[in-house]
């Protein structure tokens, strides 16, 4: 009936249609997490937990979180570990869920230790403009100048010097395998517990296609969207002494009523997650990911760390003339959509850097593969290396146009 809105989500289901979604961030979920999404699970309030509401005719609503939660175990953890941990499905986003780690088990003031944002990590893990770098003291780790790799000699020796109440590692523009173990080691030497947020890998880990954080970590945090193909959404991993503190942390600590809807969404994307043909979708994204990187490299782009291990591509556009909002724009403009993003150790601002951020997990979900990872490669280097060109704008408009029609989305 709101005709408005109504013309304005088709507009979106078009530019979504019509484009090549390289934002690492961004997938495309199934018509039943849509369906989930839409439901009128959204008509219920439910604080609390299951079997410990604050309001009555939870009954149905207590069993669909207890299936994502089991459904989520069953991802993550094989089930001799599952008494080891808990797992809360409510956090709103991965913002939240990070904080409420935070609030949980650090006090006002207590040292995190995360990687810096200019050099791959996220605004929660003790930037400065973050209520994790104002709530508490940051203490920034960085990759190698050399070879833009974790510089685990400085994270040793932070944290001998610093003593971290929190260690966190995972990323959100590191396109290299973590060592889990190395960072579990560093923590347990300096009595520091370890955090991994794998909001960006979870999908990769869940199908085991990159490393598990869960022998050595304390905490696991991610998102349920990207890699993983849910809802937009979180959940926090906890080991069993730390969960109860976290659980009162997100309810009531920082939040109301979990969005059921939500809920149900993640637990259908989780079952879709447990097949197999789940395993083959991960498999392919890291195939593509690594397609695209030759592909770029051959075209005469360089990439940070000399190209990828998981999802994503950093993109070093200094040599091109073209900066990395720049590039995003003229993309913008044929349909290709990525971010721009700052490099390790990047001389220009954050608003306008000098790399762009790519990633494969929504192109994957479309079916494309190497054969197509490799012409947008070309691509994407022919808009970069002749801004200016009508001409070859056009020819790309026209090649986008004809890779969408053959790959929709639904």
């Amino acid at each position: 009936m709101d005709k408005t809105i109504n013309g304005l989500i088709k507009k979106e289901i078009a530019r979504q249609q019509n484009g090549l979604v390289l934002i690492a961030s961004e997938n495309f979920v199934s018509p039943d997490v849509l369906e989930a999404l839409g439901s009128p699970l959204t008509n219920k309030y439910s604080e609390g937990y299951p079997g410990r509401r604050y309001y009555g005719g939870n009954q149905f609503i207590d069993q669909i979180e207890n299936l994502a939660i089991e459904r989520a175990k069953k991802l993550f953890l094989p089930k001799s570990e599952w008494s080891n941990w808990q797992v809360n499905v409510q956090p709103y986003s991965g913002s939240p869920a990070n904080f409420a780690v935070y609030a949980a088990l650090l006090n006002h003031g207590d040292k995190i230790m995360g990687m810096a944002l200019a050099h791959g990590g996220h605004l929660t893990h003790g930037h400065k403009v973050s209520f994790s770098g104002k709530f508490f003291t940051p203490i920034q780790y960085h990759v190698s100048a050399k070879n833009h790799l974790i510089d685990f000699e400085e994270v040793a020796k932070l944290a001998e010097q610093e003593k971290p109440k929190i260690i966190v590692c995972g990323y959100t523009a590191y396109s290299r395998i973590i060592d889990f173990k190395k960072f579990s080691e560093i923590a347990k030497k300096n009595g520091s517990l370890l955090m991994a947020d794998i909001s960006h890998i979870a999908g990769l880990i869940a199908a085991g296609v990159h490393p598990s954080p869960f022998p050595y970590a304390d905490v696991v945090t991610t998102t349920t969207h990207k890699t993983l193909r849910g809802p937009r959404g979180a959940m926090i991993f906890a080991r069993n002494e730390y969960a109860e503190a976290i659980n009162k942390a997100v309810f009531p600590g920082m939040q109301g009523g979990p969005h059921d809807n939500n809920t149900a969404a993640m637990a259908v994307a989780f079952n879709e997650d447990l097949k197999p043909s789940f395993k083959k979708y991960a498999q392919q994204i890291v195939k593509n990911a690594k397609a695209l990187a030759e592909s770029l490299k051959k075209q005469g782009l360089k990439l940070i760390t000399d190209g990828t291990d998981n999802h994503l591509i950093l993109v070093d556009l200094t040599s091109t003339g073209v900066t990395g909002k720049e590039a995003e724009k003229l993309l913008e403009d044929v349909g290709i959509y990525l971010n721009r993003n700052t490099i390790p150790y990047d001389p220009r601002s954050p608003f306008d850097p000098s790399g762009i951020r790519l990633g494969t997990p929504a192109l994957t979900t479309r079916s494309m593969e190497e054969k197509e990872m490799k012409k947008i490669g070309e691509i994407i280097a022919k808009i970069i290396f002749n801004p200016k060109s009508v001409k070859i704008k056009k020819e790309v408009k026209s090649a986008v146009k004809k890779l969408t029609r053959k790959f929709p989305i639904y």
